[in-house]
């Protein structure tokens, strides 16, 4: 089965941390991703640039209307995922809490329906 762990953290605590801090929350990620490279569970991931280069899309009544940056503001924000293949959702849980950004922000576990 595949979840999507969905990472989210305040993008402006991130962009306050001085290099340091970020060079040492990066290498957390880097033995996170390995770990679970290493256990046949990864299947993809990425990092997202921030909300200030998203732009989010709506039709509404057959017009196509843009905004740039995210659809809602909220305290956190989605900063990147993983596509994890796990057994069960709580084996998939389980990677999730050794996220980083689970200790600040939030991770949120997805099933992915498969077709």
């Amino acid at each position: 089965m595949q979840f999507l762990l969905l990472i989210y953290g305040d993008e402006k605590v991130w962009e306050a941390q001085d290099q340091a801090d970020r060079a040492g929350v990066l290498a957390e990620y880097g033995a996170f991703t390995r770990a679970v490279e290493a256990a046949g569970a990864l299947r993809g991931g990425e990092e997202l640039h921030s909300t200030a280069a998203a732009t989010t899309v709506r039709v509404r009544e057959g017009k196509t209307l843009t905004t740039h940056g995210p659809f809602a503001e909220t305290r956190e924000q989605l900063g990147g995922f993983y596509l994890l293949e796990c057994d069960s959702p709580e084996a998939a849980a389980a990677w999730a809490a050794q996220i980083p950004a689970a200790r600040t922000g939030s991770v949120e576990v997805r099933p992915v329906v498969q077709f």
